[in-house]
């Protein structure tokens, strides 16, 4: 496959060329969530990410609750994308000195109030201070659904590729009140349907490929067909097409699966799912592209890239 690794990805990949897996392993690094058996009790599902004031929210505009929502709701949104049911998480927070009671308070009701709106209970974490922003880190646990535990592996050639939801213009606040979607991935995964799935947290250009490099395939994006969010067409100099690709944080659902018949979208319809075909998945000498009127071109991936800079 031509797409090559750069950034993140590529640091990343040469990092956990040093980690070995133990037989308790069901599924490892490179995958939206982890998971491991438990013995005769079956397996658990983990999620963990970090955000950070003036990178994944700016505190002084959004406060502490919206901070400590979205801490929450982007480890569900994993959860979401491995068709994992969430059972309760674990917190930890770097408070910028000097340390002001009133923040603490703040985000401690943040977190109760995202933990009651997405019955997920808090099962503990840890605190600490630094000279430097707010970070929040959260970890959250969950239990396969009934369809079995989702990753990035699995897609196909001739899968069809869909997402959940409209993409793009993410940066109107919705990256912060988006619903991680949850039960959607427990009712794909349940009727059978996605061969692998992700969420899109860095935007379609970034994360497709890492599908696909996960899956072992190449992919055909059709510019036509990506459903974009009005918010697109928002105050921005840049086209609505390029903010769908490139935004991130959507927090949509991204699956590789067979062409629906009429019984499987009316049964999806009956639980107010709507998928939209955005593509297909292809073998991967042809590496990744985007169809744009009939000439295709390599997608270049942009999106948000934690290691750039």
């Amino acid at each position: 496959m031509s797409e090559r690794l750069e950034g993140e990805d590529a640091w990343l990949a040469d990092a956990l060329r040093a980690f070995t897996q133990g037989p308790a392993t069901l599924l490892g690094p490179g995958h939206d969530a982890a998971a491991v058996s438990v013995g005769d009790t079956g397996a658990v599902v983990v999620a963990k990410d970090v955000l950070v004031d003036g990178v994944h929210f700016r505190l002084d505009e959004c406060g502490p609750a919206l901070a400590a929502r979205k801490a929450l709701a982007v480890n569900l949104s994993d959860m979401a994308a491995a068709a994992a049911a969430p059972v309760g998480f674990l917190v930890g927070a770097v408070l910028p000195r000097p340390v002001e009671r009133l923040l603490f308070d703040a985000l401690m009701a943040g977190f109760a109030a995202a933990s009651e709106e997405f019955a997920c209970p808090c099962l503990g974490g840890d605190t600490n201070s630094a000279e430097g922003p707010l970070v929040l880190s959260v970890t959250v646990l969950g239990r396969p659904g009934a369809g079995g535990v989702l990753s990035r592996s699995g897609a196909r050639v001739g899968d069809v590729l869909s997402v959940t939801g409209p993409l793009g213009g993410s940066g109107h606040g919705r990256h912060l009140t988006f619903e991680p979607r949850v039960r959607e991935g427990l009712v794909l995964a349940e009727q059978g349907i996605p061969h692998a799935m992700m969420d899109l947290s860095d935007g379609l250009s970034r994360d497709l490929p890492r599908l696909c490099r996960s899956s072992g395939v190449g992919a055909l994006v059709l510019g036509s067909a990506l459903p974009l969010h009005a918010d697109t067409r928002g105050a921005s100099t840049r086209p609505p097409l390029e903010r769908a690709l490139h935004d991130g944080e959507d927090f949509e659902l991204l699956l590789a699966h067979e062409a629906l018949d009429a019984g499987q979208v009316e049964a999806l319809a009956a639980e107010d799912i709507h998928l939209t075909a955005i593509g297909r998945i292809v073998p991967a000498e042809e590496g990744i592209q985007l169809d744009l009127e009939g000439e295709p071109a390599p997608l270049e991936p942009g999106g948000w890239d934690h290691l750039s800079g």
